[in-house]
């Protein structure tokens, strides 16, 4: 970011809408710089941001796939993380965003919102966009093919090819080559470790979030939890508990203990309530 894009994205120091603290910036690990005049706002869960820190935190959350912005900053003297959920209109304001970047977190709000709650194929027979309702079967029917064309046409939602074979069916149909890519690359992705997590060693570098199947990577930085960008669960990447049930014998930054899960073999299905 420039110098110039800096001093744009301040605070009125005028505004009274806004609680000016004299602490630093609770999103920045690192300290000011002595001299630093920047301005520090306080958000509702009450730590501390500049426009600048907010701004790249919460587009980092929308290129993970997040839509709900959640505080990252440890409560004092632990390491638990705040977690407290910042509306849109609290982000808008306090990271001073642009038209520009208002566009483009609206835009990404809107279509993962729309991820969590809905599955969608264009059906390889009349290229319309089509939800896959029940989760457990691959076995898909096309009401726009019935009504428009008078045609019953059932497709493979997992390598789009007319339907083949029983159903229905979790694992695959009848044609040639239909295999779950997703539970190939789990089989197969290579091992990883996590710089601020002790103890943990080859643990597979890429999981199936528990709660609705679809597929994580954690960029080792930071705790061993990652919040699924689909569901929004927050779960272990290590032990693939969900962190409430893993929090119970172990913390953020040790091991789990139960260790490593192995190399998941099946993909869980979203049973959303």
């Amino acid at each position: 970011m420039s110098r110039q894009q800096q001093e744009e994205k301040s605070y009125d120091p005028r505004d009274t809408t806004l609680k000016f603290v004299n602490r630093p910036d609770d999103l920045d690990p690192l300290p000011p710089e002595d001299g630093d005049k920047c301005l520090r706002a306080e958000m509702s869960c009450g730590h501390a941001v500049t426009p600048e820190s907010l701004t790249g935190w919460c587009r980092s959350l929308l290129d993970q796939g997040q839509y709900k912005f959640k505080c990252p900053a440890l409560e004092q003297g632990t390491f638990q993380k705040c977690d407290a959920v910042w509306s849109y209109q609290e982000v808008r304001k306090l990271a001073v965003l642009t038209a520009k970047e208002m566009q483009h977190f609206e835009e990404n709000m809107a279509r993962l919102a729309a991820m969590e709650y809905c599955e969608f194929k264009s059906c390889p027979g009349c290229k319309t966009y089509v939800e896959r309702e029940d989760l457990t079967n691959l076995n898909v029917q096309c009401t726009v093919c019935i009504a428009e064309k008078k045609l019953v046409h059932q497709f493979c939602w997992q390598c789009l090819n007319p339907w083949k074979g029983k159903a229905p069916r979790s694992d695959r149909c009848d044609n040639d080559g239909c295999v779950n890519h997703d539970l190939e690359i789990l089989k197969n992705c290579s091992t990883t470790s996590f710089d601020q997590v002790q103890g943990v060693n080859a643990c597979p570098s890429i999981r199936a979030c528990p709660t609705c199947g679809q597929r994580v990577e954690h960029d080792k930085t930071g705790c061993k939890n990652i919040i699924c960008p689909r569901c929004q669960v927050e779960f272990c990447f290590v032990c693939l508990k969900l962190t409430p049930e893993c929090l119970e014998t172990s913390s953020y930054f040790i091991p789990c203990s139960d260790g490593v899960a192995p190399r998941q073999t099946a993909i869980p299905a979203w049973r959303r309530k």
